[in-house]
């Protein structure tokens, strides 16, 4: 059948859809991706996302991408859709990494996406909707662990595959999750001690209300303990937060040498603005954050970002031939003011790993069941823009590289530590799990996978040929 550019809808629906998905929140909204057809005067295309290439609908692959492009948190999450599709359009058309081929054995993948407009209970919702009535054969998203969270009952009762690219607090380890983002032996465990090293041994935690930032903070806190240093603030504000004077008196009041951020979506630009205009500097009392990147700091102005750091796996400035094709790519699809970070960067790898694993799938030919995604995604590798990774078939997390950036005037970062090669993925935390390691079997019978092994476990590598 000849292919067909798909319907972006996002903002408006046609009647179908609109009765399917009216008993969800008024803002919420679906793109319903790959029916064919030109738009309407019911639906409009997608602002800012070129619709991918795909067959009409019913003869590819459904996959479900579920990323917030309004709320609090899409000012980050809102790349993460964008990687996406741009990954997918390489899949399909033979482009980028997938140069030479066309599709997965020919059958293109069809999207249905969605919306959950940073509500939680959205994200349980339309996981449901997804499996159950557009009947995908895996999701591509998430961004907070509060969105995991509600998803994963889901997943785990239906038997189907997440995709989830962002770091996280880990201390989790389901057979029905593929973890691309930083687990806390990838992020926390080297920027801590770096952070004691460097600055001093005082620490003040910071964090939006949930569980990502205050179990992220826990480890942090052990970790930093852990160096002989000393925890001098721990405080929360509610997701969405943008007035922090309070936190910011507090912190001056304690006096840290450094203060470690853990805020996320609109609450980051805000604290770095007033925490400047207040006095402090980066020179005296650098931030060392987690969930601060390119994106967020073209959100507040470089000025505001300049002297803090960031620990994450992948930063625009990363040295690859990979990376550069990557940088160029997506900012001539999505506009060359456009910047790449750690988190779409992860979304990019993600769907690599899933097109790979459904192309062994169909090279053995075999049908895209849950048991087969899940064995076949198990050890691939992939040259990401970060350098080499890896989905550890262990644990279904990915080795990735350990890196930490300190902000430039430009908004860029320059890369003061990295790991020689992609870290293997600890998803426990040792220093509050010590020796605690996840081991799926093969094939995963979904038994639980956690093993005590009461030892204390070595920095591993990934081996590259």
């Amino acid at each position: 059948m000849k292919s067909r550019q798909p319907l972006i809808v996002l903002g408006g629906m046609n009647r179908r859809r609109f009765i399917q998905y009216g008993s969800l929140a008024l803002g919420s909204s679906v793109v319903a991706a790959c029916s064919g057809g030109t738009p309407t005067a019911e639906t409009s295309a997608s602002p800012g996302a070129s619709p991918v290439a795909s067959t009409a609908a019913g003869d590819g692959i459904k996959v479900g991408v579920m990323y917030s492009t309004t709320g609090s948190i899409a000012i980050v999450e809102k790349s993460l859709q964008d990687a996406t599709f741009l990954a997918i359009e390489q899949i399909n058309e033979g482009k980028g990494p997938w140069s030479g081929k066309q599709g997965i054995k020919g059958k293109k993948i069809e999207m249905v996406v969605v919306n959950p407009d940073s509500n939680w209970d959205l994200y349980n919702q339309m996981s449901k909707r997804l499996i159950d009535e557009d009947k995908v054969v895996c999701v591509l998203g998430c961004y907070t662990s509060a969105s995991r969270k509600s998803v994963l009952p889901v997943f785990e009762e239906k038997d189907k595959m997440l995709y989830y690219p962002v770091y996280y607090e880990g201390n989790e380890c389901s057979s029905n999750v593929i973890y691309t983002g930083a687990a806390p032996n990838q992020q926390i465990t080297d920027s801590i001690p770096y952070c004691a090293k460097n600055f001093g041994k005082k620490g003040f935690f910071i964090g939006s209300d949930y569980i990502y930032p205050k179990e992220s903070n826990r480890i942090a806190k052990a970790e930093l303990v852990k160096a002989g240093g000393q925890v001098v603030g721990d405080e929360y504000a509610a997701l969405g937060t943008t007035e922090f004077i309070t936190i910011i008196n507090k912190i001056k009041q304690a006096k840290p040498d450094f203060v470690l951020s853990n805020l996320v979506g609109d609450s980051i630009p805000a604290f770095y603005k007033q925490y400047k205009d207040a006095g402090l500097t980066s020179k005296d009392t650098p931030i060392m954050a987690y969930p601060t990147t390119e994106e967020e700091i073209q959100a507040m102005g470089s000025e505001f970002a300049a002297g803090h750091y960031t620990s994450f796996n992948y930063f625009q400035t990363v040295d690859t031939p990979e990376n550069k094709a990557f940088v160029e790519q997506f900012k001539a699809k999505f506009g060359q003011d456009r910047v790449t970070n750690g988190v779409m960067e992860a979304a990019y790898l993600q769907t690599f790993f899933m097109a790979q694993a459904m192309e062994k799938i169909a090279e053995a030919g075999k049908e895209f069941t849950t048991a087969n995604i899940r064995e076949a995604t198990r050890g691939q590798e992939f040259k990401a823009p970060q350098g080499t990774v890896k989905v550890d078939p262990d644990n279904y997390h990915t080795y990735l590289y350990s890196r930490i950036g300190k902000w430039k005037e430009d908004g860029q970062a320059e890369i003061v530590f990295a790991t020689k090669a992609a870290v293997k993925p600890i998803p426990w935390s040792q220093a509050l799990y010590k020796g605690r390691i996840c081991k799926h079997k093969s094939p995963d019978d979904r038994s639980n996978p956690n093993v005590e092994t009461k030892k204390d476990l070595p920095v591993e590598f990934l081996k590259q040929a």
